[in-house]
């Protein structure tokens, strides 16, 4: 068994499944695989779907929370089709260990610095803006941090500002993180989230994204990423929704139009900056 598989059963054992496609056949054409290799040492696989209409705004990258679905999270549940309608490329991947993907070790930051670098090589005319929900958007706030990431724009929703935060619900994933805690404190204190998202380059913008009654992560959480993130930041909330399932609940249509608005200003605020 890899070490890395073995090392990560403690916390993602049940979501580490042999990935199914949400996509019919008709469906699967309008998709181009991807692949590319990050320096966490796994081999990402993605897709990548052109907008539905003529013009394309920019490619928006997906990072999918922790679960079985992995990369499959955004199509099943809509955001691709609402990205893709309204003018938006979309790339979906899985992180290294979920999905398709290879496993490689715990810096989920370099899957997300690496499937950046490979959306600025798919559609490189085009700005490359950012959306991770919950594991893909905590770790995002690391891999602002890495210069070579090539995003210009982000959402971040539903992300702990801590894993000790996080992982503290789930006794026996805590009890390993602490042993990893002692045993690493170089590579605790590389994935500080709270603290690395102080070092963000490149972006323009950031939106955070928080329910009120999200039983894993609080609206505090994101107030502290608002805090002290070095760029102009929004915190926006819903007062009903469980963990990453806002587009499941009762303000499933305002969420969408938060997305697209912020996502229009983005590339609108961009162009403006280049004339």
């Amino acid at each position: 068994m890899n070490i890395y598989k073995l090392l990560k059963k403690p916390f993602f054992g049940n979501f580490m499944v042999k990935w199914r496609s949400p996509l019919l056949p008709d469906q699967q054409k309008e998709w181009i695989p991807v692949s590319v290799k990050s320096k966490s040492g796994g081999i990402l696989k993605g897709l990548l779907a052109k907008s539905k209409t003529a013009e394309e705004k920019a490619t928006i990258v997906l990072g999918h929370p922790m679960g079985k679905e992995a990369k499959g999270y955004f199509i099943k549940n809509g955001y691709t089709d609402l990205l893709r309608k309204h003018g938006f490329n979309t790339l979906v991947f899985d992180i290294n260990g979920f999905g398709e993907s290879t496993f490689g070790n715990f810096s989920y930051q370099e899957d997300i610095v690496a499937i950046s670098i490979k959306a600025s090589e798919l559609t490189p005319d085009i700005p490359i803006g950012y959306h991770g929900i919950s594991l893909g958007g905590q770790m995002a706030t690391i891999a602002f941090a890495d210069p070579n990431h090539t995003f210009s724009f982000a959402i971040v929703e539903s992300a702990a500002t801590t894993l000790e935060e996080f992982w503290i619900k789930f006794p026996v994933a805590y009890k390993t993180l602490r042993l990893f805690n002692f045993l690493m404190p170089a590579f605790r204190k590389k994935v500080r989230m709270i603290d690395r998202i102080k070092e963000a380059k490149h972006l323009k913008s950031l939106l955070l994204i928080y329910s009120k009654t999200d039983d894993w992560v609080s609206v505090d959480m994101g107030m502290r990423f608002k805090e002290n993130s070095p760029v102009e930041t929004e915190l926006w909330t819903v007062e009903t929704a469980k963990h990453a399932a806002i587009m499941k609940s009762e303000h499933k249509d305002k969420y969408m139009e938060k997305i697209l608005d912020y996502f229009d200003s983005s590339v609108k605020q961009m162009a403006t900056s280049y004339c």
